[in-house]
């Protein structure tokens, strides 16, 4: 039988990838990791989030026995990819930014990528643009301020509106834009939060239906539920563990990187 489906975030963003998996596989087993003694990842060199990604997720991916490795987090994803690849030994699914799918819905042609200043300037990000919304105006905006909030909620701390507010103010002196990009993982569960802060209706868009989709080719019979999925952080987290609990996963156990690396 295989193993689950293994997600990785630096926070709780996965989560809501782990939401899109579940709405496309029901029955899949999940299990879940994340990074959070080193949260958040944009104040980090690359060189070293590299290093600290793969040794993660090999430790994590020890742990599971998964079937496939689900990279929740653009910026794990734009920097990491070919080095995860390259150390495991499971299929390795990435996230990348909407851009392609909002350009394809947005009617003026104005369109936002809301990101961390981690995803906001990477060449890859850039490339997603040149190849996929060359004929829209793109406005990319750093939020880095919404990563926090959506960890604060998921621990059961009330968000605060001000925050948000300011962080999607500079998106309205457009007033043709009409579609947003949710470039983070941790943006989708906020989704109620930003649309009551959206001063006009707009799309917003994310990538966790694609990332589901491509799971589902990669794990075409994946490992049936039995019980709460097995999770995984790097520091002792209580909110954390509610929230967890709140999404079917198990209490967390604490995994050390340091102990796949001396395998």
């Amino acid at each position: 039988m295989s193993g689950p489906i293994l997600i990785f975030d630096s926070g709780v963003g996965g989560l809501s990838v782990a939401a899109a998996i579940r709405r496309r596989l029901p029955t899949a087993a999940l299990a879940y990791v994340c990074d959070n003694a080193m949260l958040p990842y944009g104040t980090k060199p690359d060189a070293w989030l590299v290093a600290r990604i793969v040794a993660v997720c090999r430790a994590a991916v020890a742990a599971a026995r998964p079937s496939a490795l689900v990279v929740a987090c653009n910026t794990a994803s734009t920097l990491a990819l070919a080095a995860l690849r390259e150390a495991l030994s499971v299929p390795v699914v990435g996230t990348v930014p909407a851009i392609k799918p909002a350009a394809a819905l947005s009617h003026s042609g104005h369109i936002a990528l809301l990101a961390t200043s981690a995803t906001i300037d990477r060449p890859y990000t850039l490339g997603l643009i040149r190849d996929f919304a060359a004929g829209c105006r793109v406005h990319r905006l750093a939020a880095d301020a919404l990563v926090v909030q959506a960890e604060r909620h998921l621990a059961g701390a009330p968000l605060d509106r001000e925050v948000i507010a300011a962080c999607l103010a500079p998106l309205w002196e457009d007033p043709e834009l009409d579609t947003l990009v949710l470039g983070c993982t941790h943006f989708p569960l906020l989704r109620d939060a930003l649309n009551r802060a959206a001063p006009r209706p707009v799309t917003w868009v994310d990538s966790g239906e694609a990332i589901a989709r491509r799971v589902a080719q990669v794990v075409p019979a994946p490992q049936i539920i039995e019980g709460p999925g097995p999770a995984w952080v790097t520091a002792e987290a209580p909110g954390l563990a509610a929230a967890l609990a709140g999404v079917g996963f198990a209490a967390p156990q604490c995994l050390d990187p340091s102990e796949a690396a001396a395998r």
